[in-house]
């Protein structure tokens, strides 16, 4: 893991969690280490247990210069898709950062920029930079909260265990109960056509919920 890409107080690691999830927001993470910042744990989130997450988190908030997490709901990425979705809640984090920063590493191939600071976007950045790796594991570990919490009003879909992703209990449950109001219209779509598993009691709501955002959408661009 390397400590960075240019020794700087000002190189701030940026990460995403929940992209690919059918429900619930996408929560991006940027975080800025001290120079040569190392912990034997610290790698990409998806290479660690949740214990070892969760062991992290306080450890990676304390020793950073700065961190913030930034959150697009699913109402934003309904209306936006899931890439801008993604890079406005990374810009989001970065707006919150509260700190000068002089380069963003970018887990991925596609970032906008950010106030004209330089940027470099990094392929399997996650395991290869520890700032991202530490910003991948804020992001995991606080999306995972907020889908806990989304559990307690949604407790038929268990978001709790499966977070928002395709898993097969989360399938038959939106096959039984329909989607609701956190789920996200377009990604539902492609899966169900995907995954072969179009249902009625999918399919109308989903018709219905498009309706729905098409005249809240119309009524906003007519009112300017």
């Amino acid at each position: 893991m390397s400590p960075a890409l240019v020794a700087s107080q000002g190189e701030a690691g940026c990460d995403e969690a929940g992209r690919g999830a059918l429900a619930g927001p996408v929560v991006a993470a940027a975080v800025v280490l001290p120079p040569g910042y190392h912990h034997p744990l610290c790698n990409d989130s998806k290479k660690l247990s949740p214990r070892q997450r969760q062991q992290l988190r306080p450890l990676i908030e304390q020793a950073a210069l700065a961190w913030a997490i930034g959150v697009a709901d699913v109402a934003e990425i309904n209306r936006l898709n899931i890439l801008r979705a993604t890079l406005l809640a990374m810009h989001r984090a970065l707006d919150a950062l509260h700190h000068n920063i002089s380069l963003i590493l970018v887990d991925g191939n596609r970032f906008f920029s950010y106030k004209k600071i330089p940027h470099r976007c990094i392929i399997h950045g996650d395991g290869t930079y520890i700032s991202i790796a530490a910003a991948s594991i804020l992001a995991k570990t606080h999306r995972d909260q907020l889908m806990e919490q989304l559990h307690q009003q949604y407790p038929c879909y268990n978001w709790q265990s499966n977070k928002g992703y395709g898993t097969r209990e989360h399938c038959q449950a939106l096959i039984t109960h329909g989607p609701c109001p956190q789920h996200r219209i377009q990604f539902l779509k492609r899966f169900s056509k995907t995954a072969g598993w179009a249902h009625r009691n999918i399919e109308v709501p989903l018709k219905l919920e498009e309706q729905r955002q098409r005249t809240i959408f119309g009524s906003q661009k007519e009112g300017g």
